[in-house]
């Protein structure tokens, strides 16, 4: 069952009063993008349900993953689909949503509003799910929004169950300048200050590599050996940062997948689900 057919129609109400006056508006445009996908073990027991089935079902035990997408299209892109499909088949449920600006959801995209995003949908999760972990699983750019709300999440003393980097960079400066298609145009002259004065105005920074040492939930990281567009590099950098910053090491762990997979494709690696369940399973027994 995919998510447009295990849509989670709730009406999505905030943890705690407004902390900007767009959140209501927000709030709107989640309950039309959320989409829940119940484990497939359920998808029988999900037809025709309504929103308070969906909002009970997040207490069945079963893990729930809270998916934050890349910078591309939006969450109904088919590689999502397919891991949502993969996830869905092994026990999880699986929420996902449009940040705003991205599909067809309203507003700008910036880095604090879709930090708030996440944020919100964690807490909304987690205020539903009773005993039943939730864990938060960034891909890309989402990489950087998950560890950007697991760190505000920290330091409010509500560590987050558990964190899954797919693909990701150490900071989306260095992953800017690096990124392939902008590499032919370091050497213009004056192009690197006009692109980091661009990003310092935005305050676009996705600092993954600073908010690690400040984690204590447990790391998944995950990344394709032949992936082009954020480079190995980046996610074993990352992985060093997060080793030596964590009292815990058992907490932290990368896993690095064949060639074949390259930057959106893990979800086609037939050990992909059990390198998630191992360790997730290990860290919440």
């Amino acid at each position: 069952m995919d998510a447009q057919d295990c849509q989670a129609a709730a009406t999505l109400e905030p943890p705690g009063p407004p902390a900007h006056g767009c959140v209501a508006a927000w709030w709107d445009m989640v309950d039309r993008n959320l989409r829940h996908t119940v484990p497939s073990c359920r998808e029988e027991d999900a037809k025709g349900k309504d929103r308070c089935w969906y909002e009970a079902a997040l207490r069945d035990g079963n893990p729930i993953v809270v998916y934050l997408h890349g910078s591309a299209q939006h969450r109904a892109a088919s590689h999502r689909l397919k891991l949502v499909k993969v996830l869905s088949d092994g026990g999880f449920h699986v929420l996902s949503v449009d940040y705003r600006g991205f599909g067809d959801s309203m507003g700008k995209p910036t880095e604090e509003g879709l930090t708030t995003d996440a944020i919100r949908v964690y807490e909304w999760t987690k205020a539903r799910s009773g005993i039943t972990p939730v864990c938060l699983w960034g891909h890309s750019l989402g990489t950087g929004v998950a560890t950007n709300a697991a760190k505000v999440l920290e330091e409010k003393g509500c560590p987050v169950d558990a964190i899954v980097l797919e693909a990701p960079f150490t900071n989306m400066w260095v992953a800017s300048i690096n990124y392939p298609l902008l590499k032919i145009y370091r050497n213009v002259p004056g192009f690197l200050r006009t692109f980091m004065d661009a990003m310092r105005k935005d305050k676009i920074v996705f600092p993954n590599d600073e908010n690690v040492k400040f984690l204590s939930s447990p790391l998944l990281i995950l990344h394709g050996e032949d992936d082009r567009t954020v480079p190995l590099e980046y996610g074993k950098k990352l992985y060093e940062i997060a080793h030596n910053a964590y009292r815990n090491k058992e907490r932290v762990k990368m896993v690095i997948f064949p060639p074949g997979f390259q930057h959106n494709l893990l979800c086609k690696s037939p050990t992909l689900l059990i390198t998630v369940r191992d360790f997730l399973s290990k860290q919440w027994s």
